[in-house]
């Protein structure tokens, strides 16, 4: 016997059709254009409708971008912090964080391709997007051949950065392995002042006095924050 459907399987069904139907024009929209002219929410929307298969995420992406003030701080917020907006569950918060790192890790590899190692402005703007907005301090060190092509980017402490923490024998034992012409060091601030201080200016003179001796030229030493950078060189600190 055929099952006739009542008001609220038809209520149901309709609200399904609805929310696919919201979905798809969506999807269409992103194939067609990609993110132009869409609104914060709405890329925040289809990031979650991947992890969830049948609801409506239309309200919960407005609550979302309402809660963190924008698409930069949806994507910055830990999967902690995003799974306390009601209808965010694990799934979502992980697809959130994974778009994010493959964002970056685009960025970045596309940036290295293209910035010039000649200018501190261009290495500090590229730093900025590799550590910039870190909250632990990273110091990183840049291995250039003799024309300044960039070689390697290589991670050597995390925190606090003073001649206790970095020593020259690990920056340089990388240095050595890539057989670099010179180096690049930098780490960020995340205090947000971009100025050197005078542990920042004592290691960076230790680890010139090194190069020295070894053959390999400490080109510069560049603090970074979020929109801001210091050059030691263009300072006369090396």
């Amino acid at each position: 016997m055929p099952h006739i459907l009542n008001l609220s399987d038809k209520i149901v069904l309709g609200n399904k059709n609805t929310v696919e139907g919201h979905r798809k024009r969506l999807r269409d929209k992103f194939l067609q254009s990609g993110l132009a002219g869409f609104h914060d929410y709405e890329i925040v929307e289809l990031l979650l409708t991947l992890g969830t298969p049948r609801k409506d995420c239309k309200q919960i992406a407005k609550e979302t971008i309402k809660e963190f003030g924008g698409l930069r701080e949806v994507l910055d917020a830990s999967i902690e912090e995003l799974q306390k907006i009601n209808g965010i569950g694990p799934s979502n918060a992980f697809g959130i964080k994974l778009f994010q790192a493959i964002s970056e890790r685009y960025s970045k590899e596309t940036l290295r391709s293209k910035v010039s190692m000649s200018s501190a402005q261009a290495i500090a703007e590229y730093l900025q997007k590799f550590i910039g907005r870190e909250k632990k301090e990273h110091f990183v060190m840049l291995s250039l051949d003799s024309r300044y092509n960039l070689i390697k980017i290589s991670n050597i402490s995390l925190g606090s950065v003073n001649a206790s923490v970095v020593h020259p024998r690990e920056v340089f034992k990388e240095a050595i392995q890539a057989s670099a012409s010179q180096i690049i060091i930098a780490h960020n601030h995340p205090s947000g002042d971009p100025e050197a201080s005078p542990e920042d200016v004592a290691l960076t003179r230790r680890l010139a006095e090194t190069a020295r001796v070894i053959g390999i030229e400490l080109l510069d030493h560049i603090i970074v924050t979020t929109d801001g950078f210091q050059s030691l060189k263009d300072k006369d600190l090396i």
